[in-house]
């Protein structure tokens, strides 16, 4: 026998009761707290985020001449412009680092945050037909964006180092340091802050559309205050705290400084960095449960579930 009590919107609880020959127990429930993050259940819809990794890949560079090659094709014409620009035309120093390649490290990380948290902030929106048809964890989205920035990023800097190691037989002011370790960690933290950012604004944008607007606006904007097209030795010294307390700027600065010798470790900033991208990323959490948990289940398949239940239940009686 099952028991089943239904509210308008959502299912509250199910109960199985009977001698079924498989004795596993599903229990969809809108009641969760504030913040959970339920990994085991994520982990078991593995196969449906590499699904929507894929697709992602498809959608990308489908009916395209160049297809993939896009991923490299990208930051090499951007970095282009900002050396003509920044380099050549506002003649900013670059401590030194061949201008393309100061440019190309600041530019595929930036990149790879920017798209990070982007893609997370259209969660909902973007989703919203899936998510009004099946039930999934909705933390599977975010997870698939981040894996599909993560491998673009990946090939990017797979180009980096072979410029990197070029510009380093060539006899240029390029020193890679002990520091390039870090780079799991650093790739780790900056997703983590751009999805815990994308969380909150996807979460905001379910209600007030307009923001999803403004993001790529901010984003630019963001770009700007990192010292993405500049080092931080040419900020003023006055600026230059407040600088770094832009989350994302120690981790710029400290990726480039590992992989080019440029610029300084700001180890005492990067923890802040660290702390806020924590909070950042529960807020974002709290957030999306909050969003979720009026959309877990899809109002307009109450119907179909009650009836399936119900011919289970007549099956087992």
């Amino acid at each position: 026998m099952i028991k089943f009590l239904v509210k308008r919107g959502s299912i509250i609880k199910i109960k199985v009761v009977s001698a079924l020959q498989n004795n596993e127990i599903t229990v969809i429930s809108s009641k969760r707290k504030l913040f959970s993050v339920n990994l085991k259940e994520l982990w078991k819809y593995r196969d449906l985020v590499t699904l929507f990794v894929k697709r992602d890949f498809k959608n990308s560079y489908k009916q395209t001449v160049l297809g993939p090659l896009w991923i490299i094709i990208n930051p090499v014409l951007s970095t282009l412009v900002f050396t003509v620009i920044f380099g050549i035309i506002a003649d900013i120093s670059t401590d030194g680092i061949p201008q393309f390649l100061f440019y190309m490290a600041g530019n595929i990380l930036w990149s790879y945050f920017s798209a990070c948290l982007t893609k997370c902030s259209s969660t909902f929106l973007g989703n919203a037909r899936i998510f009004s048809k099946v039930y999934f964890p909705r933390l599977v989205m975010p997870t698939a964006y981040i894996i599909f920035n993560t491998v673009n990023f990946l090939v990017q800097f797979a180009m980096l180092l072979v410029l990197v190691v070029i510009y380093m037989f060539t006899g240029t002011n390029v020193h890679p340091n002990a520091l390039v370790l870090l780079l799991p960690l650093l790739l780790l933290h900056i997703s983590l802050f751009g999805a815990g950012c994308g969380l909150i604004i996807s979460s905001v944008t379910t209600k007030y559309r307009d923001l999803n607007v403004l993001v790529s606006f901010g984003m630019t904007l963001w770009m700007y205050i990192t010292p993405v097209v500049y080092p931080i030795s040419q900020v003023p010294e006055s600026f230059r705290t407040l600088m770094l307390l832009n989350p994302v700027a120690p981790i710029v600065e400290t990726f480039r400084y590992a992989f080019l010798g440029s610029g300084t470790f700001p180890w005492q900033y990067l923890l802040i960095s660290l702390a806020v991208t924590l909070i950042i990323l529960v807020l974002g959490m709290v957030a999306f449960n909050q969003v979720e948990k009026t959309s877990s289940t899809p109002s307009d398949s109450l119907a179909k579930l009650h009836l399936q239940l119900t011919e289970l239940s007549n099956e087992h009686e």
